[in-house]
């Protein structure tokens, strides 16, 4: 996009990024190099900027789920990443799992680039704190901060991430004050958490990671899910051919990728239909997003979103050996008495449920998107001013086709855009980097070109 000038009071347009992870980060580069004039500032609650959750983690067996050649942060350099490993002495190959905290020194190096870049001085302001409120004022908007200072920006892009697990249905009020408790599996301290026999509810892919921290020292593993699935692992993929078939709707979908599998197999499907997944998803009618949702979304999610091949070989080793044990079933009560919890599980298909005691219980659940269950922070805050409203399926903001905010009132809030995770009911596939770094170039391009048509 062509420089603009700036305002008539000879102020630089401003763009207030909330959230400095891979989303946020990656928006307010291409803000920045979109267009000269613009200001971005980066909001970060965390320490570190450019880290987020997902790269902010230090065990060594947490590695990416997505081979280096699929990781660059731009979708028009493919092979930024792998290169940035081979200039920094590292000999990982383009089919190699990196770590996951070697990838978030690789968003950092991107931020210092920014940083450091003379054609971006000023441009480019970091703001160490939360940001607590949005008000509308002036045409633009006043991002409030947590530690009481405030600025005022025109445009202001939501990269916040997900709220963490839902609270434990079945829980007493006796366990959320339990020392053994761990509601944010992410700040989990693996050095500090008792011996003994764990229980995990979920199995998906924080269930993993969870376990590969706790196991070795002690500890039995339960995993519980309603399915009791957990995430294939990565292997050869023989290339699928275009798709040839119906995406109309999830039944016919599942006909085609069926088809698409025989000719190669289900890690090549699977791959094959990457490139069209948002078009399929908004060609559903509602009816038959929720059909997915209740019926196929838990299928999806394990050959979807799958683990190194060293990860699911690990995970199969603790499951041979008793250490991990993963069950399909439902937590009906939980409670904790001093020692210890008691809990209460019905196995699926079951019809009589089983008591069982641990020493450590953890929600592996995953976060949530549902804006609704934000009781307090920033989008409780948006909710109340009426800024945001849910999507009609609950996985996060109600966004257009160009990512800007819808409010309560059915109409796009003027100057407010979301990115990420919470904009998965629009495209479904909004989690993975290759997935998020096309929608961060489109969302800083929509952002930009509102400007431009306010100014």
């Amino acid at each position: 996009m062509a420089s603009r000038k700036k305002d008539d009071a000879g102020r630089r347009p401003v763009v207030a990024v909330i959230g400095g992870g891979f989303s946020g980060l990656l928006t307010a580069i291409h803000l920045l190099q979109g267009d000269p004039s613009v200001v971005v500032r980066l909001v970060e609650r965390a320490p570190r900027f450019g880290r987020g959750r997902a790269y902010s983690a230090l065990h060594a067996d947490h590695v990416l789920n997505v081979r280096a050649a699929n990781m660059s942060a731009f979708p028009d350099r493919p092979g930024h990443f792998v290169e940035w490993l081979a200039a920094e002495g590292e000999a990982a190959g383009p089919d190699a799992f990196v770590s996951r905290s070697r990838y978030g020194d690789y968003l950092q190096a991107l931020l210092r680039e920014e940083i450091v870049d003379p054609d971006a001085a000023g441009r480019l302001l970091l703001e160490a704190d939360e940001a607590v409120s949005l008000i509308s004022q002036d045409g633009g908007w006043r991002v409030e901060l947590a530690l009481g200072r405030a600025f005022r920006a025109d445009a202001c892009v939501l990269a916040v991430g997900l709220l963490p697990p839902a609270p434990l249905p079945g829980a007493d009020e006796t366990v959320d004050a339990a020392a053994g408790y761990v509601a944010e599996p992410w700040r989990l301290d693996p050095a500090t958490a008792p011996e003994g026999d764990v229980l995990l509810l979920g199995s998906g892919l924080t269930m993993v990671d969870v376990a590969l921290s706790l196991a070795g020292q002690g500890r039995r593993l339960l995993a519980v899910s309603r399915h009791g699935l957990v995430s294939r692992g990565h292997g050869a993929v023989r290339p699928a051919a275009a798709p040839q078939g119906g995406f109309a709707t999830p039944v016919e979908a599942l006909r085609t990728l069926r088809r698409l599998a025989r000719s190669a197999d289900w890690r090549g499907a699977v791959d094959a239909i990457r490139p069209i997944t948002a078009d399929i998803w908004r060609g559903w009618p509602p009816a038959e997003r929720r059909r997915f949702l209740r019926h196929a979304r838990p299928w999806w999610e394990v050959h979807r979103h799958r683990m190194a091949p060293a990860v699911a070989t690990r995970v199969a080793s603790l499951a041979a050996s008793g250490e991990l044990t993963v069950a399909a079933g439902k937590l009906e009560r939980l409670s904790w008495d001093g020692a210890g919890f008691h809990a209460r599980i019905r196995g699926r298909g079951e019809t009589k449920p089983h008591d069982w005691r641990f020493d450590v219980v953890i929600n592996c659940t995953g976060p949530r998107g549902d804006p609704e269950t934000a009781a307090a922070g920033l989008l409780a805050d948006l909710r109340r001013r009426r800024a945001i409203r849910r999507d009609p399926l609950g996985l996060g903001l109600d966004v257009t086709d160009e990512l800007q905010v819808v409010g309560a009132d059915g109409k796009p809030t003027a100057g407010l855009f979301a990115v990420g995770p919470l904009t998965r009911a629009a495209v479904w596939e909004a989690l993975a980097v290759p997935d998020l770094r096309n929608q961060t170039a489109q969302a800083a391009r929509a952002v930009l070109s509102n400007l431009a048509a306010a100014g």
